[in-house]
């Protein structure tokens, strides 16, 4: 089993490398699949003018930019992130009062009681020491500050990602399914489980609103099929594989996926929790 170190070492080196290209391939489509939860988490927090605001996990600074319009010329917006290709892309956006960072938000020397805001869209599920990670973001929150973000409920609840990777997963290399306590795109998924890391961390007692939306993932079987391929678990394990063994699992996932072909492309639901706790 890896330590909080390793586990962030091959963070940093995915989204350095493969994760932070095949992101930015494939940006626009991604944000349009997010942008509602991003919005609704955006909503929750109500970022106010004058406000110090962290951005964790800021990408390519979509948030980060909303964030710096809400607060105005008097506030400020730290965007941080451990991709410096995705960091060099929000700093592209040269947004007059934000800055960016290329860091793990997990330890960075934040200066302590900062912060009036701290937001996250899908950036804090990743933490090879959770409890740690959050611990320092809590030392940067003013006593009166206060956490959003926006995380994945259950795989089985987001069945926009469980049905093609369960459909293709016969035809490709096996996946060791991570422990209840590993980092992952669903490691937040557990609600007992972020009440217990806030908590130990010496936040406040969460609140926990679930959000419920369909993802789009093509506007038809071919695009579904060819997005499946360029980011996310199926890609990665598609550049692993035969290009035969790829075809076998395009055409499982194409009959998996042949129910939920709509006119308004191929859906199928997702599920979130926007969690909201004070400092304490």
């Amino acid at each position: 089993m890896k330590n909080a170190t390793e586990l962030a070492a091959d963070q940093a080196a995915f989204w350095n490398g493969p994760g932070g290209a095949a992101w930015l391939a494939s940006q626009e489509r991604i944000e349009r699949g997010i942008a509602w939860f991003g919005e609704q988490a955006l909503a929750a927090a109500a970022p106010q003018l004058g406000e110090r605001v962290l951005d964790i996990g800021c990408g390519t600074g979509g948030t980060t930019a909303a964030l710096a319009a809400a607060v105005g010329a008097s506030g400020h917006v730290l965007g941080v992130d451990i991709s410096e290709p995705l960091v060099a892309a929000s700093r592209a956006r040269q947004i007059a009062n934000a800055s960016f960072e290329c860091a793990d938000a997990a330890t960075q020397p934040f200066e302590a009681e900062s912060f009036d805001l701290m937001f996250s869209r899908f950036g804090v599920m990743f933490f090879g020491d959770p409890v740690t990670a959050f611990k320092n973001l809590r030392r940067a929150l003013k006593p009166s500050g206060r956490l959003v973000f926006v995380c994945w409920r259950m795989p089985q609840e987001n069945p926009w990602g469980l049905v093609p990777f369960k459909a293709a997963a016969p035809f490709l290399p096996p996946v060791e399914r991570p422990g209840p306590e590993d980092p992952g795109q669903y490691s937040f998924g557990d609600r007992a489980r972020v009440e217990r890391i806030l908590k130990g961390a010496g936040f406040g007692t969460p609140t926990f609103e679930p959000l419920d939306r369909p993802m789009r993932l093509g506007q038809d079987m071919a695009e579904t099929l060819d997005n499946a391929g360029k980011f996310g678990p199926l890609a990665r394990l598609f550049a692993e594989t035969s290009p035969a063994n790829v075809a076998k699992a395009k055409e499982a996932i194409a009959a998996a996926l042949k129910p939920h072909v709509t006119p308004d492309g191929v859906q199928l639901a997702g599920a979130c929790w926007l969690v909201r706790v004070g400092r304490n």
